[in-house]
């Protein structure tokens, strides 16, 4: 629908989240299958523009896959925090405020040093991470 696909983490991990962590957008990197890291832009909440009923954590990897991620083992580093969770009036409203969340966060990830060091983090070397790391229903969804 969004044309903008996420890998979206099991409800256990996302209940499991700090409470220091507000629903909102976040920024960052990932890998998959402890692959190469990607850039990646999150959504952490409700979903009001869907109406969702439990919080979620969608993952958007600047990359494009060329299968769906059900079962693979995603490891993201939160860098920054872009904006609260928000409701939109329309479709497109939504998708042109994602891309924006994109845009940004390409641009903070390459713009500031400390951030891009944190791609090459020993966190995603370790291969020794816990199966609820796994993504949750699996598929590279196209609704965020």
């Amino acid at each position: 629908e969004l044309g903008i696909p996420t890998a979206n983490y099991p409800l256990e991990v996302v209940k499991s989240l700090p409470d220091a962590i507000q629903p909102g957008v976040y920024y960052g990197w990932a890998n998959v299958d402890n692959g190469p890291v990607y850039k990646m832009v999150m959504s952490i909440g409700w979903n009001p523009f869907y109406d969702n009923k439990e919080k979620s954590m969608e993952t958007h990897i600047l990359h494009p896959f060329k299968r769906d991620l059900y079962g693979c083992l995603l490891k993201v580093c939160i860098v920054g925090y872009l904006r609260p969770e928000e409701n939109f009036k329309s479709l497109d409203d939504l998708i042109n405020c994602i891309k924006r969340d994109i845009a940004q966060a390409e641009e903070l990830l390459e713009s500031n040093e400390s951030n891009k060091q944190l791609k090459n983090h020993k966190y995603f070397l370790d291969t020794n991470c816990t199966n609820n790391a796994k993504t949750g229903n699996g598929t590279v969804r196209d609704d965020i």
